[in-house]
């Protein structure tokens, strides 16, 4: 028989395969990051060779519409893909009113500088953003915070580590947005576009594939339930009929002596 701490070692064993599966559906996997990137490179080749805004702006946009409608076509998940194009949309729109090609690139600057702020400080704090995006995927909810603390750690160092390649994406493309052209802009964009995605990714692999498993917080919940249901199937299955055995013919024989009379002879008294 296996022992409990044998048992609770072997629960915390990490699960690489959930890893790479939460993984792929967390961050929409290669398709994902090409759903985020290639609007952008289609709006900087139409501006460097047009020098217009509104065909790189209608461009990008029909792009990743395009991109969403096949992944609806294909009835995958749209998630990532719809994000994208309001992303893109909002990016495009903004370029078009202020007549600033570099405006398209600057709702996705400032949306990666807010959520470099967002790892960093969830981190600090003890609610790392990364364990909140992660826990309900590997259906462990909020549970890494109180019962598997090696797990909480992970997510702390995870979220430093995309914390920190953000806020330097950030320090490299602010400066050019400034001082540089859209050109230059749109190009740099697109080189640091899945690069330090992919770092991240490399690193949070690394850092949660070595922590605890997580704990499935909903088979927990369902083994309680089916628990209850069949305590309550037992008791109901051990409950007397009525009228039977040991139901109403034991109630007669108290009213009898209360009564005053003596109970019916046997056969054996009879004559």
């Amino acid at each position: 028989m296996t022992s409990p701490d044998n048992r609770r070692t072997a629960d915390q064993t990490p699960d690489e395969a959930a890893t790479r599966e939460a993984f792929f559906e967390a961050f929409g996997g290669v398709r994902g990051m090409v759903e985020t990137t290639v609007p952008g490179l289609v709006f900087v080749l139409i501006f460097t060779v047009t020098r217009e805004i509104n065909p790189s702006a209608i461009g990008a946009v029909s792009l990743s519409a395009a991109m969403a409608v096949a992944r609806l076509v294909r009835r995958d998940s749209v998630k990532h893909a719809l994000s994208g194009v309001f992303g893109v949309a909002f990016g495009a729109a903004f370029a078009m009113i202020s007549g600033d090609a570099k405006n398209f690139y600057l709702p996705g600057m400032v949306y990666t500088l807010c959520l470099s702020v967002a790892y960093l400080l969830s981190a600090a704090v003890g609610w790392p953003l990364l364990g909140l995006l992660l826990g309900p995927i590997f259906r462990e909810n909020l549970s890494w915070r109180t019962r598997n603390p090696g797990r909480k750690r992970a997510y702390v160092k995870s979220s430093y580590v995309w914390g920190g390649i953000l806020l330097a994406k950030s320090a490299i493309t602010f400066p050019i947005y400034f001082w540089g052209d859209a050109t230059q802009l749109g190009w740099l964009r697109v080189a640091l576009g899945i690069p330090p995605f992919l770092v991240a990714v490399y690193f949070t692999w690394i850092i949660l594939v070595k922590a605890p498993a997580p704990i499935d917080v909903i088979a927990e919940w369902e083994a309680r339930e089916a628990a209850k249901e069949a305590a309550k199937d037992a008791a109901e299955g051990a409950a007397p009929a009525p009228g039977g055995e040991g139901g109403a013919g034991e109630r007669r024989e108290p009213a009898a002596r209360r009564s005053g009379q003596d109970p019916l002879p046997s056969a054996g008294t009879e004559g």
